[in-house]
């Protein structure tokens, strides 16, 4: 099973978001047969069979083992990860498009690149696995609290100086058999859940 598995395919994205089948992928997780999960859903096996033959034919699960119970076969099946992510490229000509409209200051540039960026990722991650090979990628998440918003003002022309010298430093047009890499920073306020209920009591 893997940690995240990548859906650009219209068709399986528009499965996962049903919510039965989402249920079902959630449950298993861990193993199950149409009787068990029948029971943890409150359907039918009948009906929880027909989910999974959906589910197995877009590839959102997998057959582990088959049982003999009496004079029928018992399917066990598990889902293929333990977390999907559905990239924007299932999305087709509405998918975003930071080149759009460039505005570092926008919240939704910064989504449309965040798009672009689980788009690209997802398209590298399955020619990696066709190809058996890793991606070669690098991530830094960190979080800062800010005094006021000038200091984060400062900070993002600190970050945008920085950052720009290194790709002047390391960034070479020339170099034979050299690979482009994409580099996104992103600034954006923190979703901490715990700290919005205390904020609001």
């Amino acid at each position: 099973m893997l940690d995240v598995a990548v859906i650009d395919e219209p068709s399986t994205a528009a499965v996962t978001l049903e919510p039965v089948r989402a249920r079902l992928l959630h449950e298993l997780a861990v193993p199950g047969s149409a009787s068990s999960l029948a029971v943890k859903v409150g359907l039918t096996r009948q009906k929880v069979n027909y989910y999974l033959r959906d589910l197995e034919k877009h590839g959102l699960v997998e057959l582990v083992e088959e049982r003999r119970k009496g004079n029928m076969t018992e399917r066990v099946m598990r889902a293929t990860a333990g977390a999907y992510v559905i990239s924007p490229s299932a999305s087709g000509p509405v998918a975003p498009d930071p080149s759009r409209s460039p505005d570092r200051l926008s919240a939704r540039w910064l989504l449309a690149l965040a798009a672009r960026l689980v788009q690209d990722v997802g398209a590298l991650i399955g020619a990696g696995d066709e190809a058996g090979k890793r991606v070669a990628t690098f991530a830094v998440d960190g979080e800062v609290r800010f005094a006021n918003a000038a200091d984060r003002a400062a900070f993002a022309q600190e970050l945008s100086e920085a950052v720009a010298g290194l790709v002047a430093k390391y960034h070479d047009e020339s170099a034979a058999g050299g690979r482009r890499h994409r580099l996104v920073a992103a600034l954006h306020p923190s979703m901490d859940r715990a700290e919005e209920d205390r904020d609001g009591a």
